[in-house]
């Protein structure tokens, strides 16, 4: 198991860890529950491509070994994006959310990164102070163009 290069374990008794191939059915049963919407690659066979590219990329949160956050920190050598950043609902407004965007900040610096970009829902309202508290803003003047691949 790969733990972001060190166990960390937070001041509000959170461990973070990466995740391992044997966490990717709880990831994805968790973001059923804990994150808003879906995208095309949020499978199996997509988040078994993340972790075995990037073994560091998905950060998992734990509460006495019950997944309780998630957060994809990827890097690809010149910009850091930040995916599913969700927390159990029962566990909410309790340091989570910072405690991941702080692992993945100190990844993206320990690669090289410079900025963070995080792709929030508009619709999701209720994670928008979470990020802003972090210190993320919106830019107006993007908008996110996408095209299926493959079919």
């Amino acid at each position: 198991m790969t733990d972001l290069g060190h166990t960390h374990l937070t001041s509000a008794g959170i461990h973070l860890r990466s995740a391992s191939a044997a966490d990717l059915d709880a990831v994805l049963a968790f973001w059923k529950v804990a994150a808003e919407g879906t995208s095309i690659s949020d499978d199996r066979e997509g988040i078994e491509r993340l972790v075995a590219r990037d073994p560091d990329a998905l950060i998992l949160a734990e509460r006495d070994r019950t997944l309780v956050g998630t957060v994809i920190a990827g890097f690809d050598g010149w910009r850091c994006s930040l995916y599913r950043l969700a927390v159990c609902p029962d566990h909410r407004r309790r340091g989570i959310s910072g405690a991941l965007l702080a692992a993945a900040e100190d990844r993206f610096v320990r690669l090289g990164g410079r900025r963070g970009d995080a792709m929030v829902l508009d619709a999701n309202a209720g994670a928008h102070p979470a990020w802003r508290s972090a210190g993320y803003a919106p830019e107006p003047q993007w908008s996110r163009w996408v095209k299926p691949l493959g079919q």
